[in-house]
């Protein structure tokens, strides 16, 4: 059954299902689906947590194992399947589908992955876990969607703005939702569960002393390392959650490879088909001039490798790695730097 992410909060409060599909290429609403999915299972019980990527030369027996194994410490399993691509292949499809006959309330299954077309949510294997469990797609909002989104963090805040101060930060956020996301917290920090002015809303959001992402991002583009390297400190000391970075730099990458292809045809960029406002444009272009093919390439399984990684807690310094990371769209070589082990 599919439930929209706007839904899934209360959805999810009548009780857990065998199954979670949750896909989509809007981060903010894909890490509150994903996050509510893993706190309600360890709220239910699921302590043990076993996460698979689903990348080349991968096992599918491995997922079939994760479902049968036990615990000395608990008898539940929980088990969250990346599927990078959106799609699991011939061999991976049977066996999801024979997971799903085989699902029972002690295993727990959340796959997850980019955006899937319609070919993909009517296949057989997205089908038979489907009709067991719930679907979610993730999706970027404008107009009301949008506004809606942003009302109702709001409304979680206990603060109250007007349809124009909506507008307001809609317009200065982009549509993006971790940047709409960033500054409601900051409107909450400023003013607790208060009614809020347009002029306040304005003053908070043209107040650059606290970074977010999306400045992160934009002066990674653009190759400026000092500043970015700063940035980075400064977002480690608010406490901002290192996966949210990660997932901010996966969207990037897969931008920039789209531009790149794009490129290759020698016709001249749609940058409003890929949803970038003019502002922006001079940043992806002087990416694009750095960075070869060999070296987005060499980004992607780097972002893939850290993305596994912070899924299993296995990385002692988050941020560390996260400066190498963001080195490597700068043009950097990292490995011919004496860089301290992440």
């Amino acid at each position: 059954m599919q439930v929209y992410p706007n839904q899934f909060g209360q959805e999810i409060s009548r009780g857990l299902k065998p199954c979670y599909l949750v896909f989509g290429d809007e981060p903010q609403q894909k890490f509150d689906v994903i996050e509510q999915i893993r706190q309600t299972a360890k709220q239910q019980g699921f302590i043990e947590r076993t996460v698979l990527v689903a990348d080349t030369g991968f096992s599918w027996n491995q997922v079939l194992e994760a479902t049968q194994s036990m615990s000395l410490f608990s008898s539940q399993q929980f088990i969250e399947l990346e599927l990078p691509t959106g799609k699991p292949g011939t061999e991976g499809s049977k066996m999801l589908q024979e997971i799903a006959k085989a699902l029972h309330q002690d295993v727990l299954l959340l796959v997850h992955g980019p955006k899937i077309g319609k070919d993909v949510q009517r296949g057989k294997w997205f089908k038979v876990l489907d009709d067991v469990g719930i679907s979610v797609m993730c999706y970027p909002l404008e107009g009301r969607q949008l506004h809606s989104w942003i009302a109702q963090h709001l409304q979680s805040h206990q603060l109250s703005v007007s349809g124009n101060g909506t507008k307001i930060i809609a317009d200065f956020c982009e549509g993006n939702l971790l940047a709409a996301k960033q500054e409601i917290d900051k409107l909450a920090l400023l003013y607790p569960q208060q009614s809020i002015t347009d002029e306040q809303i304005e003053y908070a959001m043209v107040d650059q002393s606290r970074y977010n992402v999306f400045q992160l991002v934009d002066v990674m583009l653009s190759g400026d390392s000092r500043r970015c390297v700063k940035m980075l400190y400064r977002l480690e000391s608010e406490g901002l959650e290192p996966n949210i970075i990660i997932w901010a730099l996966v969207r990037e990458w897969e931008t920039l490879w789209k531009l790149h292809c794009a490129q290759l045809d020698g016709t001249p960029i749609q940058w409003q088909k890929f949803g970038i406002w003019r502002n922006r444009q001079g940043f992806y272009q002087s990416a694009l001039q750095r960075l070869s093919a060999s070296q987005l390439n060499a980004i992607q399984q780097a972002l893939s490798d850290a993305d596994l990684a912070f899924k299993q807690n296995v990385i002692s310094k988050p941020y560390v790695k996260l400066c190498h990371l963001c080195m490597m769209f700068m043009g950097i070589n990292i490995f011919h730097l004496p860089l301290v082990d992440a």
